[in-house]
């Protein structure tokens, strides 16, 4: 319970603007860290690369079940023995008691040989060896759908951020962040090396409309609070920004845990039960693409879009006028024995936090006199 009051506390005072973190201010912190790990994440994509499933490279895939092995080792000497040495099948355990064979395009009598040297390598009928050939071409046709679809959403997304915030420095720092996640998640599964599959594309898809969410409520409590910010000389815009991320973090940790609880137990306790399958490609994906947009919805996303309005003139001239009034103020303050951080208009950003929320006029009091 005493935690619990302390986390609520801990978010209370962040929203009021008792307690506050320096976020925006450390914008090339995050920066550069934002960059470093992209970059790291585009070499992973050259070396070792993403290891395309069969969907994509085109094969012939083989399932054996009605077998209690689940062992490699009968497969890889049944397809070595048909296809040479020199081949190289995938060979994968099924979590329902049975192996998968990937294997590159063979010709029907190839197929038929190494259907009958798998059937009596995990001693069953051949009736239960079952195959197929995938053509590389639908793979290609699935990718550039997909490609298609992003550039698409993308686009989309630029525009609705500018019609809807009028704010044309969200939308670009709202697209490098979905650029940030995409990365991040794209370089992450290559250094795993978890085979990229029709669904691991669903995931990078999905990994992009969570990013948005994310980035969208704390833009949409930046708008709030930095509404009428040049009619007034008490805070700046980064100022009233940077509360805005303060106010919103708690809710976007706590929809991040919610969200990534699920997803980590598909991926890791069903990874240890089941075996690999279709739903560790997406949950892998989904898991390294909602924690990577936690942190740019509110390390990039906000910094970076307070950067960008900061150059326009109206912003700059207005910020500066502020530091040069606190400053003032601090100056004479300090003359007159004021504590500096009374004086620097701290509390200003705990009044913006109660903006728009119902605070009314205090009332003068009726006069007792009767009016004649």
């Amino acid at each position: 319970m005493a935690m619990a009051k302390g986390f609520a506390g801990w978010g209370n005072d962040l929203y009021t603007g008792r307690r506050s973190y320096a976020v925006v201010p450390k914008i090339k912190i995050w920066l550069g860290v934002a960059i470093g790990v992209v970059i790291v994440c585009g070499g992973l994509l050259f070396k070792p690369g993403l290891e395309l499933g069969m969907e994509f490279v085109g094969g012939t895939e083989f399932r054996v079940v009605g077998t209690t092995s689940t062992e490699q080792s009968p497969a890889l000497d049944a397809a070595r023995d048909v296809l040479g040495a020199d081949s190289s099948p995938k060979v994968t355990s099924l979590g329902d008691g049975g192996v998968r064979v990937q294997v590159g395009k063979l010709s029907n009598d190839q197929t038929q040989e190494l259907k009958t040297a798998l059937a009596q390598a995990y001693g069953v009928a051949t009736t239960e060896v079952s195959n197929q050939m995938v053509s590389a071409s639908w793979g290609s046709d699935v990718s550039g759908k997909a490609l298609r679809g992003s550039i698409i959403f993308l686009a989309l997304v630029a525009i609705a951020m500018i019609l809807y915030f009028r704010n044309w420095a969200m939308a670009v720092s709202a697209i490098t962040a979905l650029l940030h996640d995409l990365i991040v998640t794209v370089g992450v599964y290559a250094a795993v090396g978890f085979e990229v599959t029709p669904a691991t594309l669903i995931g990078f898809l999905t990994v992009l409309g969570y990013s948005m969410y994310d980035t969208v409520v704390v833009f949409d409590k930046v708008r709030e609070n930095t509404e009428g910010v040049l009619d007034q000389s008490q805070y700046t815009y980064g100022e009233a920004a940077n509360l805005a991320v303060n106010q919103t973090m708690v809710r976007s940790i706590n929809t991040s845990v919610v969200a990534l609880l699920p997803v980590a137990a598909i991926l890791f306790i069903g990874w240890a039960l089941l075996g690999p399958s279709s739903l560790q490609d997406i949950s892998l994906a989904l898991f390294v693409g909602m924690a990577a947009g936690t942190y740019s919805s509110i390390f990039l996303a906000t910094p970076l879009e307070v950067a960008l309005r900061n150059r326009q003139p109206k912003i700059r001239e207005h910020g500066e006028r502020v530091l040069a009034k606190r400053a003032a103020a601090i100056a004479a303050g300090a003359d007159a024995g004021i504590g500096t951080a009374a004086i620097a208009g701290i509390g200003a950003l705990r009044a913006g936090a109660h903006r728009g929320h119902g605070a009314q006029p205090r009332r003068q009091p009726r006069s007792s006199r009767s009016e004649k």
